[in-house]
């Protein structure tokens, strides 16, 4: 589990982080597409305006070429020409042939009677006096009306103009093709929401809009809402609820409006998919740095806690040494306390078993209880001379002696050694050790007295009726041997201090707890390891690694 301090300094160090990251990204990603949509918006804005006005100027043309064509009829003929239907028809084929989109031609007299037609209705001889158009054409000169039923009942609009004969005034009337003009209208319109239509200064239809309603119904748009002379562009919703971005141009013949609308979403569909893209790669961008961030701050809290258990390693290490070089000094100084009264003590148990050699001892009926005393006493002072010497060993810190050394044969030595005392106590020692096992450069004394502390400790682990089995293998740099007993184990808390000076699992008067110690030293100066497995109810098994040192040649 991670130290509370850590923990907190790595969501300091997250937080900071993503702030410090994502803070710049996050404002100039919403910089970057505020001012993209502005300028789209703009050119939005800019393209139905052209539209629109690109479209009014065109009807524009439209309605002046044709008031041309027509006034230039009514110039280079005279009323009477024109009245004859016969020239009035072949009149009718040039201006069609010129312009085209007219439906029908016809000529009234000065009091709006019908006197000549060409066209598909009939009207000749119809009074068209007390029309409001008439009376517009003959005071102006020329006129286009708005679009109405009038005798045909069908919508649809004319261009009139006036002509002279002996001071008497006649007009020369055409009929305009609705649906050519406004398919014409609505070339204007893009997309699939796209429309163009005209509506008149009171908001009615002239030209049949895309979607919903007819000629001359009322439009929903308001012609206030634009100005005169320039193109107005604004946005509303329309009666579906959709927002729609309205253009608007007031035509420079007559009083109609031209409007082209478009649907703001479907006009805004690219940059909606660039906002889907940037939104796309801001949130892989943030993804990633979320993880990076996460994934570098654990790391550095990893390291800083790797670093931390190293220096408090060495930290243990440094007082461990400092603790062993003081007892290394102790040790040296009790020795040499310690070796004088053990030296007395033998001396004078010497002596005792001397004077018990006597005659009048001999007879003594305690004679082989005083016996039995001073052996306790000698095995009692070796032993205790046996840890002096281990502690000044280790307070003198010698140096390995390196010779050549053949690890079996040693084994061997070590085995024979003490195999006397594990056959008295039925315990059976095997060994299985490797063949061709280099000669290596070693301290032979020193290696055969950690092999000595180990069968020793399997010994007395097994006190009796047992196996321990030695092996020795070449693995890669160094020669491996273990040493495996079938005794009780040791607890998994107790591995780890098995090593340390003074601690022992044996009972308080047959272990030193410097036996391990001691081997530990041994094979850290002799540059390799020991190390130790074990389960309780099976057994230990100490491995020894031995480093391969090639020996000078001599």
């Amino acid at each position: 589990m991670t130290h509370p301090l850590y923990e907190s300094l790595k969501k300091k160090l997250v937080v900071i982080t993503l702030t410090v990251s994502l803070t710049p990204l996050i404002i100039l990603g919403g910089t970057i597409y505020y001012q993209f949509e502005k300028m789209y918006r703009e050119k939005i804005v800019e393209q139905i305006r052209y539209r629109a006005q690109s479209q009014a100027e065109a009807v524009d043309l439209f309605f002046r070429k044709r008031v041309a064509l027509l006034g230039i009829m009514a110039d280079t003929s005279n009323y009477l020409q024109l009245a004859d239907e016969a020239y009035l028809s072949r009149v009718f084929r040039v201006m069609n042939f010129r312009q085209g989109n007219f439906v029908d031609l016809g000529v009234i007299d000065h009091v709006g009677v019908h006197q000549a037609y060409i066209g598909p209705y009939d009207l000749r001889g119809r009074n068209y006096g007390e029309q409001p158009w008439f009376n517009e054409a003959m005071s102006r000169g020329q006129y286009i009306s708005d679009v109405y039923t009038g005798f045909r009942n069908l919508p649809h609009f004319i261009i009139a103009v006036r002509g002279h004969e002996n001071y008497h005034p006649w007009i020369l009337r055409a009929t305009i093709d609705s649906e050519v003009f406004g398919n014409m209208v609505r070339s204007a319109q893009v997309g699939k929401t796209g429309d163009a239509y005209i509506v008149n200064r009171s908001g009615v239809y002239q030209t049949r809009p895309r979607f919903g309603s007819e000629v001359l119904s009322q439009s929903p748009v308001s012609p206030d809402t634009f100005a005169g002379g320039a193109t107005t562009v604004w946005e509303q919703r329309n009666i579906y609820g959709k927002t729609v971005l309205y253009a608007g141009c007031w035509l420079k013949t007559l009083p109609w409006l031209l409007i082209v609308s478009q649907e703001v979403r479907e006009e805004m569909e690219s940059l909606f998919a660039t906002q889907y893209l940037e939104f796309a790669i801001m949130g892989l961008g943030i993804i990633a740095i979320v993880l990076t961030t996460v994934f570098t701050t654990r790391l550095t809290i990893r390291h800083l806690i790797t670093n931390e258990m190293r220096m408090n390693e060495m930290q243990a290490n440094l007082i461990q040494s400092d603790k062993l070089a003081a007892l290394g000094k102790m040790a040296a100084g009790v020795a040499h306390e310690i070796n004088n009264p053990l030296a007395v003590i033998l001396q004078k148990t010497g002596w005792m078993e001397d004077l018990l050699s006597e005659e009048e001892f001999q007879n003594s009926k305690n004679l082989q209880e005083f016996q039995n005393a001073l052996k306790k006493i000698e095995s009692h002072v070796d032993r205790a001379r046996k840890v002096v010497r281990n502690m000044l060993g280790y307070a003198r810190k010698m140096e390995p002696h390196l010779e050549d050394v053949d690890v079996n044969q040693t084994v061997h030595q070590t085995v024979n050694l003490l195999e006397n005392f594990a056959r008295t106590n039925n315990i059976d020692i095997q060994t299985d050790l490797a063949e061709n096992l280099p000669i290596i450069a070693s301290d032979q004394a020193q290696l055969q007295q950690v092999f000595l502390n180990l069968i020793s400790n399997a010994i007395d682990a097994i006190e009796k009726d047992g196996t321990i089995e030695i092996k020795s293998q070449k693995s890669n740099s160094v020669i491996t041997v273990s040493v495996q007993d079938d005794g009780p184990g040791i607890e998994e808390d107790k591995q780890k201090r098995i090593f340390d000076p003074f601690f022992t699992t044996k009972q308080a008067e047959k272990g030193t707890g410097l036996g391990l110690w001691v081997t530990y030293s041994i094979m850290e100066k002799l540059g390799g390891a020991i190390s130790v497995k074990s389960q309780i109810g099976h057994g230990a098994t100490f491995i020894v690694e031995i480093p391969i040192v090639i020996p000078e040649k001599k």
